[in-house]
């Protein structure tokens, strides 16, 4: 490690509390800033600036300094790009030491109004052995040139700044993470919670209806269950915003419950929808088109046939298969029309294509019981 070509006691204690300060737990930009000013303290320079590199390795995509007030940042007119000497530490990612900036082959020399800069040493920042950016200082304040010993304080700090930027992607990585779980949590609650209490208070009031007396009673009812109906419409919109969206795809619970809505017109009344399982990450894509198929021809057969006024969805993931369970309180299979038209078949046969199976029989409590399941 660098830190061992230190030999001053007192320099190698203030190089352990920069690390420690180093390792705070700061977002990104003021980790980066502090990276940048604790070397200028540590190294005695009168200016210091921290390059991160672009996405092609080729280039400086952000610049952060110290030591030039913002009137001269002013004058000059723009930050480097990763020209000059700076560019060549990008081509060759590797500490250089500089006694006369000017006299390296690849100086270009400095805009006007920049401040005069003699002495350079320069040393690569590393994440995780990938070339992050660059540590410049330039100018001790005491006059003197940089030293070996500042040449390993220096890379000793860039090897300390590579952990803590790796640990601050960690860090934002989690955040997300704990982010969009507690937006599928919200999603879920929603759902589960709210909009079922929601048909359940609309169900009631629909089987109100026919016993009220008095036409106006009955059509404040209605418009009671109509705000019903658009809380719910508002409540699924929510959860769809809610949704976590990779690379532009929906989830899988999302187009369920997109698709459940829209045959809830067909239906007269809204499924109940239940999840079990990390269905979004665990299913594959190229099953997600037959599960929809799978919902669709099914809750297409329960309006046709069943003349059910409840039908309960669920979707679930347990033991190596993802499953689609429906059940009607409809008439039953003694009087459903189970000719291979009405889209049965179709059921059957995309289970046995991918290795699963479609059961159909009596609900326990009456109505049918649809259970198809696939192989993940």
């Amino acid at each position: 490690m660098p830190y061992r070509k230190v030999d001053d006691p007192a320099r190698l204690q203030a190089l352990l509390g920069a690390i420690l300060l180093i390792e705070s737990d700061l977002d990104r930009d003021l980790l980066l800033q502090r990276i940048t000013e604790v070397a200028v303290e540590q190294v005695g320079a009168r200016y210091g600036a921290l390059g991160v590199l672009g996405a092609t390795g080729e280039g400086l995509e952000r610049f952060l300094h110290v030591g030039v007030d913002e009137a001269t940042v002013e004058r000059i007119g723009h930050l480097p790009e990763g020209l000059g000497v700076l560019g060549h530490l990008i081509t060759a990612p590797e500490s250089i030491r500089l006694d006369r900036l000017s006299e390296h082959p690849s100086s270009v020399g400095f805009p006007d109004g920049h401040p005069a800069m003699t002495s350079f040493l320069g040393t690569p920042i590393r994440v995780r052995g990938i070339v992050y950016g660059n540590l410049y200082l330039t100018d001790k304040v005491n006059g003197s040139p940089f030293s070996e010993e500042d040449v390993a304080v220096v890379e000793t700090l860039a090897v300390a700044a590579g952990i803590a930027i790796s640990n601050a992607r960690l860090r934002d990585r989690v955040s997300q993470l704990n982010v969009a779980e507690e937006r599928e949590r919200i999603a879920r609650d929603l759902h589960d919670t709210v909009i079922q209490r929601l048909y359940g208070i609309g169900l009631t009031l629909q089987g109100m209806i026919p016993i009220i007396e008095g036409d106006r009673t009955r059509a404040r009812l209605q418009i009671s269950l109509d705000e019903i109906d658009a809380t719910i419409r508002q409540i699924r919109t929510s959860i769809f915003e809610l949704e976590p969206v990779t690379a532009g795809v929906r989830g899988l619970r999302s187009q369920v419950l997109e698709l459940t809505g829209e045959t809830s017109r067909i239906l007269g009344f809204e499924p109940e929808v239940r999840f079990v399982g990390p269905l979004d990450t665990m299913v594959d894509e190229h099953l997600v088109p037959d599960i929809l198929a799978v919902l669709r021809e099914s809750l297409s057969n329960v309006a046709r046939h069943a003349n059910a006024t409840h039908v309960g969805v669920e979707l679930s993931i347990a033991e190596g298969h993802v499953a689609v369970i429906m059940i009607d309180n409809g008439v039953g299979l003694s009087r459903s029309k189970l000719a291979p038209g009405n889209g049965l078949r179709n059921l059957n046969e995309r289970a046995a294509r991918l290795g699963g199976s479609c059961l159909i029989e009596t609900a326990p409590a009456g109505g049918t019981k649809m259970m198809w399941r696939v192989p993940l």
